[in-house]
């Protein structure tokens, strides 16, 4: 895995990374980066001077919600790489020696804590999506209806960003032997997926 920031590649860079035969970067970041792209739009159209109607009401609820879009953005960006040194740390605890049994304990225990924190990055991809989706409704209600398609794509990234992370989840879950983490991650899981999906498409309607 690459030292520098994947945030901090150029555009052509990041592209060639993903593309790369290397396991890092890959879908998980690839989500994260799809939620960064669709917040990045809607501040963009948030902080348009004209709004649906014109009324005070509308510019105050747009300036709040690019308030609020602004750090779960930077968090969107921290995310991507998060989920790569993730996965390369689960993979390092796969290398580990396993030769005598103390090794075998050692590498197992190794396992599931990488895998557990592989779980919690996406997971939290998975809540910045779903809160920048809230901002997405305020957004399309009362943003300049010319950037209608910016505010569509905007949600369609979050929402593919929002399934993306929770197929990584998944995946994960399904390693882990902890019960009740799984339990408790899952109906988190569950709950994100509901709220962001009924947010899409409220936003979804106020669009149209």
């Amino acid at each position: 895995m690459n030292e520098r920031p994947l945030s901090e590649f150029a555009l052509v860079d990041l592209l060639d990374a993903f593309a790369s035969n290397d396991p890092v970067p890959g879908g998980g970041s690839a989500s994260a980066l799809a939620g960064a792209v669709g917040i990045s739009l809607l501040i963009m159209v948030a902080d348009m001077p004209k709004t649906r109607t014109g009324t005070p009401e509308e510019t105050v609820d747009l300036a709040d919600a690019a308030a609020r879009l602004r750090p779960r953005r930077d968090e969107m960006a921290d995310l991507i790489d998060s989920d790569s040194a993730a996965y390369a740390a689960v993979i390092a605890a796969y290398k580990l020696p396993k030769t005598s049994d103390a090794e075998k304990q050692a590498r197992t225990a190794a396992i599931q804590e990488a895998i557990r924190e592989a779980t919690e990055v996406p997971l939290e991809t998975m809540r910045v999506c779903q809160q920048a989706l809230r901002g997405a409704v305020i957004v399309a209600t009362a943003a300049n209806p010319k950037a209608t398609s910016d505010v569509g794509v905007a949600v369609e990234l979050l929402a593919a960003g929002l399934r993306g992370a929770r197929m990584n989840v998944d995946v994960n879950l399904a390693s882990l032997s902890d019960g009740a983490y799984v339990s408790r991650v899952a109906e988190e899981r569950d709950a994100l997926v509901a709220d962001a999906e009924a947010d899409a498409e409220r936003a979804r309607k106020a669009l149209k």
